[in-house]
């Protein structure tokens, strides 16, 4: 492998893997000249609703696939960075959001995250499939035109592989949270048709929101068509909250838990405490694995339900 291919490096320390992908520094950085997500642009050259593409600055590459063990075998700590990563377009409008779409938007959106999940996933080297979101800069955003990605693994990722430990040995943490939710309604966001919207108990993140549907289905893929406009209903209402609570863009990231036999839920991470303050992840969290929330779950969940109601 040359440096410029993603590669997967085994932590001594962690046992986890890594992605090296040294190519990606050469990415471009908020272009200054015409959008390539728009239309015409270099990666929309035609007119569309929603469209999903391989990303030409991919982390993980098509491939032969790896073994089960990902090269179990001793000694074995470098491996080529197989998988797939793919941009999402949510919408042709350069100023729009997730959330401003609508739900016929936001519908267009879903269905091409299931769409593409099924596609990875029967991929032979494709083992994990993980969508997700950076809105704004403040995260990281390189481009801003609204959009995702996908993120096709090799590998089951460390924080979906601990939520599924977790649910075999204590039960679905996501039904018995909707169960708590739904009958002490005091974190709970927004409510649509099978779906609910809640800041987490125990939330890492000021402002956090869990999205989960009322069934315990495992995969984008396996909504109905009924389940997946409530799920485009609850994004289009859950992240205009965000919008509303300080009147200007909220940045946030967005990813999507999901797998055969488990619990599909959106987790919602804003880096915002306040109008004018971010909340940063610093060292004590970083290196503990520990994280500490400045906002109160239950006064950010009252915030977000007035936001609903403007």
């Amino acid at each position: 492998m040359s440096l410029d291919d993603a590669e997967l490096r085994l932590d001594a320390l962690t046992r986890q893997w890594v992605v090296v992908a040294g190519h990606r520094q050469g990415r471009p950085n908020l272009p200054a000249g015409d959008c390539p997500f728009c239309v015409g642009g270099l990666e929309a050259p035609e007119p569309y609703a929603a469209r999903a593409f391989p990303n030409r600055w991919s982390v993980l590459t098509p491939g032969a696939p790896l073994d089960a063990a990902l090269g179990a075998a001793s000694g074995v700590e470098v491996l080529p960075g197989r998988g797939a990563a793919e941009v999402v377009l949510y919408s042709p409008d350069h100023d729009a959001s997730l959330a401003s779409i609508g739900v016929g938007g936001a519908r267009a959106v879903v269905d091409v995250w299931a769409e593409r999940t099924a596609a990875l996933l029967a991929r032979p080297e494709v083992a994990y499939v993980l969508v997700f979101e950076n809105r704004g800069r403040e995260v990281g955003a390189t481009i801003d035109h609204p959009h995702g990605q996908l993120y096709g693994f090799p590998f089951v990722p460390p924080v979906p592989a601990r939520e599924a430990d977790v649910a075999a040995t204590h039960g679905c943490a996501v039904c018995a949270e909707l169960r708590r939710e739904a009958s002490t309604p005091i974190r709970v966001v927004v409510e649509h048709p099978g779906w609910l919207a809640w800041v987490p108990y125990a939330s890492g993140w000021p402002f956090g929101m869990l999205l989960a549907p009322r069934q315990h289905l495992g995969l984008l893929s396996e909504l109905t068509s009924e389940e997946r406009t409530g799920l485009a209903a609850a994004l289009v209402d859950a992240l205009g909250c965000y919008d509303r609570l300080f009147d200007a863009p909220f940045p946030y990231m967005l990813w999507v838990h999901q797998s055969p036999g488990m619990h599909l839920h959106v987790h919602v991470a804003p880096p915002r405490r306040g109008a004018d303050a971010l909340r940063h992840v610093a060292a004590g969290e970083v290196g503990s694995g520990t994280l500490f929330n400045p906002v109160t779950p239950e006064v950010a969940a009252e915030q977000l339900r007035a936001a609903a109601r403007r």
